[in-house]
């Protein structure tokens, strides 16, 4: 029997989740670690869960080209006893959204979508997103991560491309009230910084996909040097898991045109929040003092009602 892994074990925190999630989200963040065969039996439940319900296991697996056997381990990778509970929750899941709207948005953007279509897909597709990693967090370690920042005598916050920019605003954040936190997208300076970090200090890394080897290395380093590690990933069955104390997961899916897309990002960022406002909160007094200090530094830099424009005319 294979050892269990620490990403095991974050998944299966995640997919325990609150007790809303759909089986959509939690299946689509452990697809990457599947196997191929068990990859076909997420396809399929995916694509077309109310067939999956109304079928037996026998006829799955046939459509599937796999076995029983695959299947029944594939609900149980689910956390689910087997394949009569797996086709009882997407009976009700089906039913709930029987309930709700008519209107099919949570399908890709297709090329003969019009303007009204596509503005209303990404719409819905970005509003779930922030739903659906609220509905899936883990509160204990959400709680953990904040007990750390607050106690933290500085944060490094890691995240290549797309991520850098969740980074860079979590540092800005962290940095106005009065937090020592530094974003680093530079592989080089990511990894010199995290040599230098030590006991008490935190640093994230924020990785979508959780396979960045730039983010993922400078975590590393930075649990080396005793650090206390967080990884904001979509998957909790990545790599970068393996390097991460704590592990808080997005639930955003990223369709065709949209790879790293806003999406993924809104989901970054409303973890992000939730980090902030959980250390805001629990220094309330200091932070109350330094964002109006900031606000003071900055308010002459406004456009005030009665003073002119470079126009001439006023504002």
């Amino acid at each position: 029997m294979p050892r269990a892994t620490k990403s095991d074990a974050v998944a299966a925190a995640a997919l325990t989740g609150t007790g809303t999630t759909s089986i959509a989200v939690r299946l689509r963040a452990i697809v990457p670690s599947l196997s191929r065969s068990e990859q076909r039996v997420a396809t399929q439940v995916l694509e077309d869960p109310g067939s999956v319900a109304a079928s037996t296991i026998t006829e799955l697996a046939e459509r599937c080209g796999t076995s029983e056997t695959t299947v029944i381990r594939f609900c149980r990778t689910l956390g689910m006893s087997g394949y009569p509970q797996l086709r009882l929750t997407l009976a009700t899941e089906a039913g709930r959204a029987d309930n709700g709207t008519s209107r099919v948005v949570g399908s890709d953007i297709g090329p003969g979508d019009d303007l009204a279509q596509i503005v209303e897909k990404i719409a819905f597709a970005d509003a779930r997103a922030v739903e659906e990693t609220a509905a899936q967090l883990n509160l204990e370690a959400l709680q953990a991560v904040v007990d750390a920042l607050v106690a933290a005598g500085r944060v490094d916050v890691y995240g290549v491309g797309a991520s850098a920019f969740v980074a860079m605003d979590f540092q800005q954040k962290l940095h106005r009230i009065g937090q020592v936190a530094f974003a680093w997208s530079d592989t080089h300076i990511a990894l010199t910084s995290a040599a230098l970090l030590r006991p008490g200090d935190v640093a994230i890394g924020v990785s979508h996909t959780g396979v960045t080897t730039d983010t993922i290395d400078a975590l590393a380093e930075a649990r080396r040097r005793g650090a206390t590690t967080v990884a904001l990933t979509n998957f909790p069955r990545s790599p970068i898991t393996e390097v991460a104390d704590h592990v808080l997961t997005t639930a955003a899916r990223e369709t065709t045109f949209r790879s790293g897309a806003m999406a993924s990002r809104l989901a970054q960022l409303t973890l992000v929040d939730f980090l902030f406002v959980g250390v805001a909160q629990q220094t309330y007094t200091e932070t109350r003092a330094a964002l109006e200090a900031t606000y003071d530094a900055v308010s002459g830099h406004r456009l005030k009602p009665d003073r002119p424009r470079s126009d001439g005319r006023r504002s």
